[in-house]
């Protein structure tokens, strides 16, 4: 009796043995794998700025309003009308607008904003400049009145002179220009190698013990005054069919089953009348993540109904001739644009003979839903891509 517990004892370590190592470990590297590591800030436009900043004239942010309200009407303004062609660190069709109200005064910038082609016709240096820098992309002309501008230039301003954000004490801040703030654990390549390295340790005391096991049994049955039930204790053999037999096995085999076809039935009852996934081709080739992903166009731009209406309305090909009016004109995607409109894109004329775009439709509400975008969106602040 005494070999019997002896054996279940180290049987019984070495099961509780292998899990303890196995989550441990793991769990502490991955704990230290889930810090950020630093990002390269993008280049910016050095090449531009360097000249910009050189030239004279700027408006000083203690000329600017500072009025909060004024800010975020500006910021409302930006968003909705300049985030398509801009941002503020990076070039995106046009120039990064960061520290804009250092390079040039504030009643420049109203000109242009109002009306670039205006102040380039007009000889400016550094309109004729910038727009031959820019491929000669000709900047909307926005009906704003100095009061709005202004408002887009202090928001322009105080977004531009907003301190770096540091880590915290915890590490979980996001360093200023472009930066990620790393924590200061140990790289992941060195846990990596701790990692194999104590499963190569775990793996050898695991055969040690099994030698010593096969060493005792040698040792034991060599004895000769051993009493029938150690004797039969030692000579008994691991049966699998016995096991897959037993109504034990059977019942957790039987549990597991039916518990796994019952998730996938309620799962596919929850999906009637869902089409997941519905992907039709369109007539044209848009792409939202490349629109508003890559180059984070506001949904609002587009969609311009999503704020006063029950839907969000389908864009109208003048909405896309914004932009592609100078933008991948040999895309022929675009040409199905410009044949829609009759557009010319030499002589930059419109014809008579327009035709709509036939969108299929992708989504469709039952009768018993109702969803209203101006709620969620003006009311509610709930950003579309929420």
């Amino acid at each position: 009796m005494l070999i019997k517990h002896s054996f279940a004892r180290l049987a019984l370590v070495l099961f509780l043995a292998c899990p303890v190592f196995f989550l441990a470990i793991p769990n502490s590297v991955y704990a230290q794998e889930e810090q950020q590591t630093p990002v390269e800030a993008e280049e910016g436009n050095e090449d531009v700025q360097e000249q910009e900043e050189a030239d004279a004239g700027s408006a000083a942010a203690g000329d600017l309003p500072q009025d909060d309200a004024l800010i975020s009407q500006g910021q409302s303004l930006f968003s909705q009308n300049c985030t398509v062609c801009h941002a503020l660190d990076k070039k995106v069709v046009g120039p990064a607008l960061k520290d804009v109200h250092k390079r040039r005064d504030l009643d420049w910038l109203i000109g242009f904003i109002r009306n670039s082609q205006k102040v380039i016709q007009s000889g400016d240096e550094y309109a004729v400049k910038l727009y031959n820098e820019y491929n000669k992309l000709e900047m909307p002309a926005f009906d704003f009145s100095d009061e709005e501008i202004t408002s887009i230039v202090a928001y322009l301003a105080d977004a531009s002179d907003a301190p770096a954000v540091t880590a915290d004490a915890g590490g979980d801040a996001v360093a200023g220009e472009g930066q990620v703030a790393a924590g200061d654990g140990v790289p992941s390549h060195y846990l990596t190698a701790i990692l194999v390295l104590l499963v190569v340790v775990l793996a050898l005391i695991l055969l040690v013990l099994v030698l010593i096991i096969t060493i005792l049994n040698k040792y034991i049955n060599q004895k000769t005054d051993l009493d029938e039930e150690d004797r039969e204790y030692l000579d008994q053999r691991f049966d699998v069919m016995a096991v897959v037999k037993s109504k034990p096995f059977i019942g957790i085999v039987s549990f597991v089953f039916l518990a796994l076809v019952l998730k996938l039935v309620v799962d596919g009852l929850f999906t009637i009348g869902i089409q997941e996934g519905y992907a039709p081709k369109q007539p044209i080739a848009f792409s939202h993540k490349l629109h508003a992903g890559q180059y984070e166009i506001d949904c609002n731009y587009c969609h311009t109904g999503v704020r006063i209406s029950k839907s969000a309305n389908i864009p109208s090909l003048n909405i896309c001739m914004n932009c592609h009016v100078e933008i991948k004109q040999e895309s022929p995607e675009i040409a199905k644009i410009y044949r829609a409109l009759d557009y010319d894109p030499e002589n930059r004329e419109y014809g008579t003979n327009q035709k709509p775009i036939e969108w299929v439709r992708i989504h469709n509400l039952p009768d018993l839903a109702y969803f209203n975008h101006a709620q969620h969106v003006e009311v509610g602040n709930i950003e579309c891509q929420t």
